[in-house]
């Protein structure tokens, strides 16, 4: 095999890992330690797309009012999407 052809081989695959692999483990890190800060209080969107406030952290498990009705919904900690989003019916005007 001819060394050019092996360093365009290894730039190539320096080139997929850091346009592809790096930025996708950056992203899972990231949604990993914004659910393990979960508090209770925390605004949340579920990947379903339910809004509510945290109202109990309990291991893997989180626990969510959705509204004025105040219904509790349990989820697993891997089910919420984002943090901190105010709800729109809770949103200055």
């Amino acid at each position: 095999m001819d060394p050019t052809m092996i360093i365009v081989i290894v730039a190539m695959i320096a080139i997929f890992y850091f346009f592809m692999i790096r930025p996708e483990k950056k992203k899972k890190k990231a949604l990993a330690d914004m659910r393990d800060s979960l508090t209770v209080g925390d605004s949340i969107t579920t990947i379903g797309g339910m809004l509510g406030k945290v109202v109990s952290v309990d291991g893997e498990k989180i626990t969510f009012e959705t509204s004025e009705d105040r219904v509790r919904i349990q989820v697993a900690k891997w089910a919420i999407s984002t943090v901190g989003k105010t709800p729109p019916e809770e949103q200055p005007r």
